[in-house]
């Protein structure tokens, strides 16, 4: 009989043992699959957020949320590195975070009056390399798991009884050897402790929180640089309309001009514009530089032209006006070249006055010669007017029939073929030769197919820019 009840309290001992290991078991078992499920829907989202055009900071919330949540922590904090790669700078910071850098005591002293002075602070702060736990991340690219501030020093700035931290885990965020950004999660004295395995599962997290971030990095840049794009076509709509979009009718004489501007937009200048009733004026400039600087420059030239020009019958002083406009606003790397010509309807006679801009080619029918027509003169924007005013004057020459003028800027004789070779002086007076006695509009053609000709594959460097002005 003893020996029965012997052998029960035996068999209920080892019933309860085997009865409490099954339900540990059990409850670690539906624990691994809470966090299984966790760390699922994290997946789930990350992918979801590249389909459905997630916005960065959304992101970042996703990104720290997910890590708390799966980590059953008290909060959590996302860095991305800056620019200079030498600073972290903080993108999302969860509401019940303990402070994750050393918060000074001046700011400490501001809680009563301030309630919200730490949260700024830590909202706010960058943190320079080797700043504490996470600048030290920055620097080394290692990961830290801290338990306690007794067991490990580095917990000790994170001092204050309130907000205390009391373990940390801090992972940094590398993409294809380029470090993104630093993660972390904390948890205060009540929290629960951290283990090896969180810590392995929450460096899986930033691993995969690596690869979103630097997607996202990159269909930013390319939804940038769509929206650039965008921007830049209109911008060129917007020039084509500031230049002329056909040629002026002038009793005597036969005009064409062109744009080919280099990039979507130009820094390249041609008008025509009314002066009286019997006077035309013919302008050519070229902004130093390439791209939106420029353009910006040559639309800011083509309205202080146009408000100075008409009326005014001396070339001369419609360009020291221009200048003495312009250079207020000009930067000092920048300046203007320009040549502006006046016709006479019906006459003979024209008026020349260059500022500094390529000495523009005469051709005589007579001979079929060639002459560049160089008087004095200095660019825009270089001066305030003291000498622009005395070196600018007004050049006059009659042409004959058949004679032309060919106003160019230098996108054309210095143009490159596939072995660095400029097109040059020589090949452009040859392609007028050739064609001058066809027209105005035929002296672009060849000179343009000439062009093409000679720079193959080689693309276009500069801006082109060609008048053709001939004496019917």
């Amino acid at each position: 009989m003893v020996l029965l009840i012997g052998i029960g309290i035996v068999f209920i001992t080892l019933y309860r043992r085997q009865s409490r290991n099954l339900a540990v078991a059990c409850r670690e078992r539906e624990e691994i699959r809470v966090e299984e499920s966790r760390v699922f829907d994290f997946l789930h989202s990350l992918g979801e957020a590249f389909s459905d055009d997630i916005r960065p900071a959304d992101l970042h919330r996703l990104i720290v949320e997910s890590a708390v949540r799966i980590l059953d922590a008290q909060g959590g904090a996302l860095y991305l590195v800056g620019r200079n790669a030498t600073q972290l700078l903080p993108a999302f910071i969860s509401k019940d975070c303990p402070p994750l850098i050393e918060v000074p005591e001046h700011v400490w002293g501001q809680t009563s009056s301030v309630p919200h002075a730490i949260e700024s602070y830590v909202r706010l702060h960058a943190i320079s390399k080797e700043e504490g736990i996470l600048g030290t991340v920055l620097t080394t690219r290692e990961p830290v798991f801290i338990i306690n501030d007794e067991a490990d020093p580095r917990l000790a700035p994170l001092r204050d009884p309130a907000l205390r931290t009391s373990a940390i885990l801090v992972v940094p965020m590398i993409y294809r050897g380029q470090l993104l950004g630093v993660l972390a999660v904390a948890n205060g004295p009540m929290g629960t402790p951290f283990s090896e395995g969180d810590f392995d599962v929450f460096k899986s997290i930033a691993e995969q929180s690596a690869f979103a971030l630097y997607n996202a990095i990159v269909y930013s840049e390319a939804s940038e640089k769509k929206r650039l794009d965008r921007d830049l076509h209109i911008a060129r709509d917007i020039q084509r309309i500031l230049l002329p979009s056909g040629s002026p009718q002038v009793d005597g004489f036969e005009i064409c001009g062109l744009n080919i501007p280099a990039k979507q937009v130009s820094g390249d200048y041609f008008d025509y514009i009314p002066v009286t009733e019997e006077q035309v004026g013919v302008a050519i400039a070229d902004v130093s530089g390439k791209g939106i600087p420029a353009s910006l420059i040559m639309a800011m030239c083509r309205s202080v032209l146009r408000s100075q020009a008409p009326g005014n019958l001396s070339a001369a002083d419609v360009l020291r006006k221009v200048n003495r406009q312009l250079f207020p606003d000009i930067k000092e790397d920048m300046f203007i070249s320009m040549a502006y010509l006046l016709l006479s309807k019906g006459s003979n006679h024209v008026t020349l006055s260059r500022a500094g801009h390529d000495a523009p080619m005469l051709y005589r029918a007579a001979d079929r010669s060639v002459e560049r027509l160089n008087p004095r003169g200095m660019a825009l924007g270089i001066d305030s007017g003291g000498v622009f005013d005395r070196v600018t004057a007004d050049f006059d020459f009659d042409l004959e029939t058949g004679d032309c003028v060919v106003l160019y800027t230098d996108g054309v004789t210095e143009a490159l073929d596939e072995e660095g070779s400029e097109f040059g002086m020589d090949k452009m007076i040859l392609a007028i030769q050739s064609s001058a006695p066809e027209g105005a509009a035929a002296i672009l053609r060849k000179v343009t197919d000439e062009l093409t000709e000679f720079s193959g594959t080689e693309p276009q460097n500069d801006d082109i820019t060609l008048i053709a002005i001939r004496k019917t």
